[in-house]
């Protein structure tokens, strides 16, 4: 058990929170408990107005259908949160709606889980309107899992009019057909919001600048790294979600050629399924990327299993494979001497890695070369022959100024361009 130390000053009081992680080995060996609940604390401590006082790893063997717990755990667990005064409980983990009904009985606290954790983060930080939107379409569609039998007042019934649910309709099924309009309407909403953005992209593609999209786990070191890029002023944070909004911003590289840099959200192992879905188009911006830098904090002990968290996520994105991917080592001012030095062997070593400290600056130039030289290098010089009825075509060559030399024949428009593969590929698409 770990006991936190509590703080105390003026303002509103805090909600005091315990942390608990349910140590399911064979659910996720790759994962060491310890630090899984030093990830879960850290979830908790980046959601305004909490007070983590206490935190534990609970074996779990088998998880019981009603209490998750064993009721010898939950009677323990009862007298320490009596005793410490707990108004919160946070399960790093699954809990299903009658676990949470039955736990918050017996403990006499509010309970949440990691999916419930996290959406409250996500509706805390998103800034955007569509942000916003896809927060409380996930919050919807995870309250909706939440409705079945974990009510008291699910057996009560309403009568009705006939033509508003009918007579006799169940409180459940007024919640869900409730719940069901809100997320029509909120998908209408988004649906124009998006369209809105795809012509903001579209705007965006007429100017030939490559994107760099900054991918990685949450807490990587993204934003630091976007600022120390770009010299904006992005929330940059030793917090877990710290940036949720795509955030984009021209480039100037040390070489002179222009990129436009995207800081996209954190990705996060276990990520409820509700947030994969609503933030996809969020993340749509990595897939618009002509190259990717995959920002790993070097200093965590799990850099390896957040590695291969990022790259799933990735790989279910539709991440093309002609698309370059940097790894970026960052935080090695984080690491000891010896440690340091052995990276940045391995970095002069091998191609697409990258050793550096955001916050300190070190081996940023050597990056910002290698991001200049691979989108010069990903470029290609071919010919091709538009018929003169393919004007739109031609056109959207003109925009992406790749178009070298172009001359009129009996068949149409004869045309050297200079261009990355992601332009071909979506040149194939006009």
């Amino acid at each position: 058990m770990t006991e936190r130390p509590v703080a105390e000053g003026p303002g509103p009081r805090a909600t005091r929170a315990y942390v608990l992680h349910p140590d399911r080995r064979e659910a996720d060996a790759r994962r060491e408990p310890r630090l899984a609940l030093e990830e879960a604390v850290a979830l908790a401590d980046a959601l305004p107005g909490m007070e983590v006082v206490g935190a534990d790893v609970v074996r779990l063997p088998k998880a019981q259908p009603g209490l998750l717990f064993g009721s010898g755990k939950v009677a323990e667990l009862k007298e320490r949160f009596a005793s410490a005064e707990i108004e919160l409980v946070l399960v790093d983990g699954p809990v299903t709606p009658v676990q949470q009904r039955n736990l918050e009985k017996e403990w006499n606290v509010k309970l949440l889980d990691r999916t419930g954790l996290i959406l409250e983060i996500f509706a805390d930080r998103a800034r955007t309107r569509e942000g916003v939107l896809q927060v409380e379409l996930a919050a919807l569609s995870y309250q909706r899992t939440r409705l079945v039998r974990a009510w008291t007042h699910l057996e009560r019934q309403r009568g009705g009019l006939g033509f508003v649910g009918g007579p006799g309709e169940t409180q459940i099924e007024a919640d869900r057909r409730a719940i069901d309009e809100q997320v029509t309407r909120l998908r209408k909403q988004l649906a124009k919001v998006v369209k809105t953005r795809e012509l903001h992209r579209a705007a965006r593609r007429k100017v030939p600048f490559p994107i760099v999209a900054l991918v990685g786990y949450t807490n990587a070191g993204k934003s630091t790294l976007f600022n120390r890029m770009t010299g904006a002023e992005v929330l940059a944070k030793d917090m877990l979600f710290a940036t949720l909004d795509p955030t984009m911003r021209g480039v100037e590289l040390p070489s002179g050629k222009k990129v436009i840099l995207s800081d996209t959200v954190g990705f996060i192992s276990n990520l409820p399924t509700q947030l994969v879905a609503a933030f996809r188009a969020t993340l749509e911006e990595v897939l618009e990327a002509d190259l990717i830098l995959h920002v790993r904090d070097i200093s965590h002990p799990e850099t390896e299993e957040q590695a291969a968290d990022v790259e799933e996520i990735l790989e279910e994105l539709g991440v093309r494979e002609e698309v370059p991917v940097f790894e970026v080592w960052n935080k090695i001012d984080l690491l000891a001497a010896d440690a340091r030095a052995a990276l940045q062997v391995q970095d002069a070593r091998t191609p697409g890695i990258h050793a550096v400290s955001a916050l300190t600056g070190e081996g940023l130039a050597s990056l910002l070369s290698a991001v200049s030289t691979t989108l010069d290098e990903a470029r290609e010089e071919t010919d091709i022959l538009l018929p003169y009825a393919e004007g739109k075509r031609r056109a959207w060559l003109h925009e992406q100024g790749v178009v070298i030399a172009e001359k009129q024949e009996e068949d149409g428009y004869r045309l050297t361009v200079r261009w990355t593969a992601q332009q071909k590929a979506r040149f194939d698409a006009v």
